[in-house]
């Protein structure tokens, strides 16, 4: 015999207990039986001092004063101080190799770079040809990623990791640096989001 569904619309219709169940009271009254000493400690609370302890000042402290001699003053005027240099930090191997590169050497670089391809590159025709260095090591994806971090930063990390990259794109980059050009230093992918962030 199949099993036939029991129509639940009809008790839920009902209001009340169905079938012997109780309901639940929220009133305030305890249904449940307590012995009577357990119903008095919870009838009477219990009152407890709380002991605060005294507050004390605080000890004062001897200062002892430092007396300086004249004499040891004039001492150390006669002697010459020590001129502050600012610590020139010492160039690598690799930044005194690039250094050392000449344009001609750069250029026989890219013109290798160029041969790779099938075709010129149409869309950097009014570029320099350091400018196309740094954007192809830009895009040189084995030598980590471009964003949010300039390029000298970059080719260090490259080299420190040992992924040999280019010295003639270090050699750009000092060269760069020695004509003041700030913008030589962030890849040109950072230049292009930083520009759709500020303008939305």
């Amino acid at each position: 015999m199949p099993t036939t569904r029991r129509s639940t619309g009809a008790t839920r219709g009902r209001t009340g207990p169905t079938k012997g169940q109780s309901t639940i009271s929220f009133a305030n009254k305890v249904t449940k039986s307590v012995p009577k000493d357990v119903k008095d400690t919870l009838v009477k609370p219990t009152t407890t001092k709380i002991e605060v302890p005294e507050r004390t000042k605080p000890a004062e402290k001897k200062v002892e004063e430092v007396v300086e001699d004249p004499v040891d003053e004039q001492e150390d005027d006669d002697q010459e101080e020590p001129e502050i240099k600012e610590e020139v930090p010492e160039k690598s191997e690799a930044e005194i190799k690039a250094e050392k590169l000449t344009n001609s050497q750069i250029d026989k670089y890219w013109k290798g770079i160029e041969k790779e391809r099938k075709a010129p590159r149409v869309h950097q025709e009014g570029l320099s040809v350091n400018d196309k260095v740094l954007r192809y090591f830009d895009v040189s994806s084995q030598y980590g990623p471009c964003i949010g971090i300039d390029r000298m930063k970059r080719w260090q990390r490259a080299h420190r990791l040992g992924l040999n990259p280019p010295i003639e794109v270090l050699s750009v980059l000092l060269k760069e640096e020695n004509n003041a050009n700030k913008e030589a230093e962030t890849a040109q992918m950072d230049h292009i989001l930083n520009s759709i962030a500020v303008g939305s």
